[in-house]
């Protein structure tokens, strides 16, 4: 089903990597958006007027309705703008791609955890020493699935796009974390994808947070 689309916008953070598997989406499903930046921890954000939850990304539909949380916006992406798919029509195939991206964000989220835990006066160092365990073991399960093709069924897709915002979003919130020193499977597939369009149309950069994160 293919909906009138006057023009949906996008709001978006600059580092997000939740944020960036959106914008690669519709930039491969021809979808046209424009795009808001903002810093969703500021107190003149949008993003509570169109998520509850206060939480970016936020796809907004031409009549103000928000889609929100990325796995649901892609999941809705899929279903209204089927093709081309992002995942394979074999359930076990899509199962397959879904358990990468479930890792990826786990990865994402460890980050974020690890990124916010070192911005307090007193950071707790076995916290962080939890996050860096589920950043490395992610990224070795990740290694060990990375190959010469693409992911699943030999074609693009959603679980490459998991997996190249996820490297991507590590050398901006996270530079100094080896994993390019370790994980050859991953920076060789890293390069591949940052050469296509959607992803080199999408590059992540560093966003400066000036309110008090509470």
């Amino acid at each position: 089903m293919r909906l009138l689309n006057d023009m949906y916008e996008l709001i978006s953070a600059t580092p997000s990597p939740y944020a960036r598997k959106v914008r690669i989406a519709l930039i491969e499903k021809g979808i046209a958006f424009t795009l808001r930046t903002e810093v969703p921890w500021h107190a003149d954000t949008a993003t509570p007027a169109y998520n509850p939850l206060e939480k970016l990304p936020v796809l907004v539909l031409p009549d103000g309705q928000g889609i929100y949380e990325s796995r649901f916006i892609l999941e809705w992406l899929e279903v209204h703008y089927p093709d081309p798919p992002l995942l394979p029509r074999d359930p076990v195939l899509a199962l397959q791609a879904r358990q990468i991206e479930v890792i990826c964000d786990g990865i994402c989220d460890a980050t974020v955890l690890l990124f916010f835990e070192r911005r307090r006066e007193a950071p707790s160092a076995p916290w962080m020493a939890r996050q860096r365990r589920k950043i490395d073991g992610g990224l070795s399960a990740l290694e060990r699935l990375a190959g010469p093709g693409f992911l699943v069924d030999d074609r693009f897709g959603l679980a490459d796009i998991c997996v190249g915002t996820v490297l991507r979003y590590l050398t901006v919130r996270y530079p100094d974390h080896p994993w390019r020193d370790t994980h050859s499977g991953l920076v060789a597939m890293s390069g591949r994808l940052e050469t296509r369009a959607s992803f080199a149309a999408s590059v992540p950069v560093p966003q400066s947070i000036v309110e008090a994160v509470v």
